[in-house]
């Protein structure tokens, strides 16, 4: 996708916090700065499998990365997600804990509250204008031959399979592993982890990548409601 410019809407959390520190040290970059981080003590072997979540920067999707609508701007999207962010109030989602999702390891929520996938098919629907339809190469980069009836035919209608009632809350913190690997790197980062604050989803951040670059927040709106 050289050349490609997308935008993708995020809850990134807020910088400077524990949980940006944590997950900014694990992935190796800061999406809000766009500067590397150091890894944690014992922890730089993260670098050989952090390398696809490190493009996007610590983050749980709300609106999967997509090109802009033909009739649609940049602008036009901040402005929207700013609006969106303005009349939402915070969102309580409680403790999060490391575990093991499919292949890859994430933050995920003890308890998710039935408001957090509500609002996340909130932001699915709202910002569906600014979506232009999938091309086919994109389509066949999410793999829908490995993909439910149900979730190819999300992929077709909304651009990415894991919305709606397949929405799972989460914050990636590395690639996918090979099985034999997976528990020791959901114990050594959740050891690295420890007991964080519960999480309160209080803001919509607006990213763009550039062709093949990282992902940059262009905006975090707080919520107002």
């Amino acid at each position: 996708m050289t050349g490609t410019t997308r935008y993708a809407l995020y809850f990134t959390p807020k910088p400077g916090s524990d949980l940006a520190r944590f997950g900014n040290a694990v992935l190796g970059y800061d999406n809000h700065t766009g500067t590397e981080i150091p890894r944690p003590d014992g922890l730089a072997d993260l670098a050989g499998v952090t390398g696809s979540p490190r493009l996007y920067g610590f983050h749980a999707t709300l609106k999967a990365p997509m090109r802009l609508a033909p009739d649609t701007t940049g602008a036009d999207l901040l402005e929207a997600a700013a609006a969106l962010a303005a009349d939402h109030p915070p969102v309580p989602v409680g403790p999060l804990r490391v575990a093991t999702l499919g292949a890859f390891t994430a933050l995920i929520p003890q308890a998710p509250p039935p408001e957090l996938g509500l609002f996340a098919a909130e932001c699915v629907a709202a910002f569906e204008p600014f979506r232009a339809p999938l091309t086919e190469a994109e389509t066949a980069r999410r793999k829908p031959e490995r993909l439910s009836p149900r979730g190819r035919a999300l992929l077709a209608r909304w651009g990415y399979p894991h919305v709606f009632e397949e929405f799972r809350f989460h914050m990636t913190l590395t690639d996918a592993l090979p099985e034999e690997a997976r528990a020791s790197w959901r114990e050594r980062l959740a050891e690295a982890y420890g007991a964080g604050a519960p999480l309160r989803l209080d803001a919509l951040s607006v990213l763009r990548q550039d062709g093949s670059g990282p992902f940059r927040v262009l905006q975090r709106s707080t919520f107002g409601g």
